[in-house]
Formats: C-alpha cells, structure tokens, sequence
C-alpha cells in the first residue's frame, strides 16, 4: 500500500462532494412524508449500493465477511448503529438552535471526536504529539475546527439578514419557535459525538480491513477496496437504528401506503410516473450517500500511517462542497458584504486546512 496523501485528499473531496449533493435529489420528491423517503433512500444507500459494490470489486466477499471474529463484527455494527443514533439527532439540534449554530456545534464536535479519538485508543498520540509530520496534521484539524466555527458565524448571520431584523433563530415545522439554547447546545454537542462514530466503526473493522487487503493482493486486484466489506457491516448498523426510527414514524403517521402511492388524508393516488420519479429520486439519493463513504474509504488508504487525519478531510470537504452549493444556488444572495467575507473566509480555511493536512501526512510517508 503506497501512501499518496495528495491523491487521499482528492478522494475525500469526492466524498465530500458526494455528501453535499445527496440532498439535493430529495427536492424532486412529491407527497411522500419525511420516514418514508428517508427510509427507501436508506435502503439504497446502507443495504443495496454497498453490498453491489462491495461484490463487484472484492473476490470472495461473503467468504472474507465469515472468516473475520464475531466481536470485530459486533462492534463494526455497534458503532454503525451508534453513528445512525448521531445522524437521528442532528436534525434535533438543528430544529433547537437554527441551521447555522446547529450545524457548527455538531460538525465541530465530530470532526474533533471522530479524529483524535481513534488515536488516543490506539495510543498513538504521545507519538503524534512529538512527532513534526503530527505537529503539522493537528495544527490542520485546529484550523479546520476554526474554519467551522468561523463558516458558522457567517450562516448566523446569513439566516438573520434574509429572515430580516425579527429573524427566528429555530422554527418546528409546524412554524413555532423552538430555540432552546442550552436544550440545543447539549444535543447538538451529543449528535456531534455519536456521528464521528462511523470513524470508530471502521477502526474496529480494521481486522476485516485487512484481510480484505490481503485477499486482494493475492487476486491482482488494487487495494483500494479493501475498506468496501468494512463499511458494509458498519451501514448495516448505521440502516438499523433509523429503520427502527422511521418505523416508529411509519405507524404513528400511518404513512405506509405512500410505498405503493396512496396519500393521505383525501386519500389520492399519485400516478405511477409520479410515485416511480419518487423512487428514482430516492435511489439517486442514497446513491449519493453511499458514495461519500465508498470515496472516504479509498481516500484513508492513500493517508499513510497517520490515517486518522481522514476524519478531518471528510468534513471539511463536506462543508466546502455544501458552501459552493448554497454559492450555486443563489442562498447568499441578498446577504451584505461583511457576510459574504465571512463566509469566504471560512471557506478559505477549510481549504487552507485540508492542504495543511495533507502536507502533513506527506512528510510522514516520506
């Protein structure tokens, strides 16, 4: 395995690309209720597409995925379910702070979790600490976390100039508002938390991980892929918690026959070339999704010995990816200038630290 950090950040910004395009599907959805699009999009993107993936690119799946113990399964699995538990909250601590706090508290606390975590259980950061190629990676992560903070502030202030002086900083969906600073600030911490669990799912799967890699060696084939039989058993994890969750949704809104076109409460019918867009959009979706993680995986091949630095790459390409969208779409428009320079330097933090990592990473491999 040749260690080419460059190339390892050009995989996670797919990734991140991939992550903040995978809403964008869920905009050609018609009268289907939020658990049920969710749902069929999660099939898609934490059962079907990796399992077909995984499949195609690595000889003898099933065969590896029974070799490996029982405990490195269970706890790949738990820490998917866990990091679903994350996905679940953060749009709770959204609905308590507004979008742009919501999402600075959350995706702070996971970049800074999901990355120096996994090197404390592994006890690698005293290494990492006094190690110069170290030094360089964490002064990125440190930048990154500025950059999400700073990215924030400019979100705030974008919601309160376009929502006008009266702005509601957190609205339910029935158009209440919710803000509960500290209510938000404690779930949006613990979303944070739960969703760097995906990184702790695949470092338990590192046993499967390489065995994987092995196999591959032996067939010929790049490993690249030696990760995809990993993040299959991690998304099954992640696919549990929130089938558990839409399923309750599911029959407290008695939704369920929106799967076959039926909606409530006329009841009507939506027509088959409606209800086929529908799945099609939702398959795009979970498509995208999975497609984050597929890119995550080969990029963290390419990261070298300090890999836990993947983390990192994954957000901040994710939040760079999610701003040149919102650019895209005209949600600055209107904002004033002092916003917009805001924004533009949170924008050039991230990819200052992103840079800053990865030049990390290359001193150590070299």
């Amino acid at each position: 395995m040749n260690p080419n950090p460059f190339l390892g950040i050009l995989y996670h910004w797919t990734g991140g690309l991939s992550a903040a395009s995978c809403y964008l599907p869920f905009r050609g959805i018609k009268r289907w209720s939020w658990e049920v699009y969710w749902i069929v999009q999660g099939i898609f993107s934490w059962i079907v597409v990796p399992i077909l993936f995984a499949a195609a690119l690595v000889p003898h799946i099933v065969a590896i995925l029974r070799s490996v113990n029982s405990s490195i399964t269970f706890y790949a699995w738990f820490w998917g379910a866990m990091w679903g538990i994350g996905g679940l909250l953060f749009g709770l601590g959204v609905r308590y702070l507004g979008i742009a706090l919501g999402y600075t508290i959350a995706l702070g606390f996971s970049t800074a979790f999901g990355t120096l975590v996994p090197p404390l259980f592994a006890g690698q950061m005293h290494e990492i600490i006094r190690d110069r190629p170290g030094q360089v990676i964490l002064l990125g992560i440190a930048l990154c976390l500025a950059a999400i903070v700073v990215s924030g502030l400019a979100g705030h202030s974008k919601e309160r100039e376009l929502n006008g002086a009266e702005a509601i900083d957190a609205i339910s969906p029935g158009g209440r508002s919710e803000f509960r600073f500290g209510r938000g600030i404690l779930i949006a911490a613990f979303a944070g938390i739960m969703s760097a669990c995906f990184a702790y799912g695949l470092t338990a799967a590192r046993p499967l991980s390489e065995a994987t890699r092995l196999n591959l060696i032996s067939q010929g084939r790049s490993d690249l892929w030696q990760s995809l039989p990993a993040l299959v058993i991690v998304l099954w994890g992640g696919f549990t918690t929130n089938v558990l969750w839409c399923a309750m949704l599911i029959i407290r809104n008695k939704s369920a026959a929106q799967l076959i076109g039926t909606v409530s409460p006329s009841p009507t019918r939506l027509t088959p070339g409606r209800l086929t867009l529908n799945y099609a959009f939702a398959a795009a979706a979970g498509m995208l999704w999975y497609l984050q993680f597929f890119f995550y995986s080969m990029g963290q091949t390419k990261m070298g010995k300090y890999d836990f630095s993947s983390w990192t790459l994954h957000m901040a390409g994710t939040i760079l990816f999610a701003t040149l969208w919102g650019v895209l779409l005209h949600e600055w428009r209107g904002t004033s200038r002092r916003t917009r320079r805001t924004g533009a330097a949170g924008f050039a933090l991230l990819l200052t630290s992103t840079l800053v990592v990865g030049y990390g990473n290359y001193l150590k491999s070299h």
